[in-house]
């Protein structure tokens, strides 16, 4: 069956002007009484301001055991690789072994190049890099000393812990063009796309398909999308209009070209959603607008619907 995850809204908190972390670990662990199946927090440093995601990751480890914890999406190259392979491995630990580490390259937009450059980052060549510390912190997991000599000069190191995962931790791709569909089914261990349709999402499956075919392993497809339940589509399509220019501060019409969304009652939103899983994504990750309590609920009252 395909795996059911909700995205705890860290970023969506600070926006109301709430900083604690009670309310976000009650909200993980209703949607892990509902039944679902991972949990996951997104990234950023100041561009869109939200709690750190590996401290939060390590909190929701304890809170909610056995369930898989990930990141959508971490912005990897912000990171120190050594730094980051001891946390992952660490976090890893804490979720004995469920922790799936969704990696990207951030957005070309004024906001994320200022985080690179706060970081101390350089923004151009950021695939590079990414691919880099990918191989470093993999390098790292594998629990002997490591010698690189790349962007990060380690000679003869061993960080511990090792990750509870042999190999480390599973690495999804975020990726929305051709080239980065291929890049995640050559060097990842998954394919995380934001949409922005099913059919967009079936035609890169095949790409996917045979960049990893090339290696002869399996590439996990998950799909982030952002729903609204509510009996009235038009009043769930202005939720998620309204939601998303406050989140982006960019037109509704523009980012729903770009990111999967749906709204209308929880059968229609299922019906939705069974059309990535025809697509080829084994995994869905769901944003919530409005009301978090009665969509979690819906949807696992009606998981049997899901393909």
């Amino acid at each position: 069956m395909t795996k059911l995850g909700y995205l705890v809204p860290t970023r969506e908190q600070i926006m109301q002007g709430s900083h604690g972390t009670r309310e976000l670990l009650q909200r993980a662990k209703f949607a892990k009484d509902a039944g679902f199946d991972s949990l996951w927090v997104g990234d950023s440093l100041f561009a869109r301001p939200r709690h750190d995601p590996l401290t939060l990751l390590a909190a929701l480890a304890i809170e909610t055991p056995g369930m898989e914890l990930g990141t959508a999406i971490l912005l990897q190259s912000l990171r120190n690789p050594i730094i980051l392979a001891q946390q992952l491995a660490t976090i890893d630990q804490l979720a004995e072994g469920k922790l799936i580490v969704g990696v990207g390259i951030g957005a070309d937009a004024p906001s994320i190049r200022a985080e690179f450059s706060a970081a101390g980052v350089p923004f151009e060549k950021r695939v590079g890099r990414l691919v880099e510390s990918v191989n470093l912190c993999r390098a790292l997991w594998r629990g002997e000393p490591v010698t690189w000599n790349g962007r990060w000069q380690v000679e003869d190191a061993l960080v511990a812990p090792i990750p509870f995962q042999e190999g480390g931790p599973r690495i999804w791709y975020a990726a929305g063009v051709d080239a980065g569909v291929e890049r995640a089914g050559k060097h990842f261990d998954g394919w995380f796309p934001i949409g922005p349709d099913a059919a967009t999402i079936a035609r890169q499956q095949q790409i996917l398909n045979g960049a990893a075919a090339v290696s002869g392993r399996h590439v996990s497809t998950a799909v982030y999308l952002t729903i609204c339940v509510d009996d009235s589509i038009e009043t769930a399509d202005q939720k998620i209009n309204d939601y998303l220019e406050q989140y982006y501060g960019f037109s509704a019409e523009i980012l729903r070209g770009i990111q999967a969304c749906c709204g209308g009652d929880a059968e229609s939103v299922l019906a939705w959603m069974n059309e990535f899983v025809d697509a080829g994504a084994e995994h869905l990750v769901i944003r919530i607008v409005g009301d978090y309590q009665k969509a979690l609920g819906e949807i696992a009252r009606l998981r049997h619907l899901l393909k």
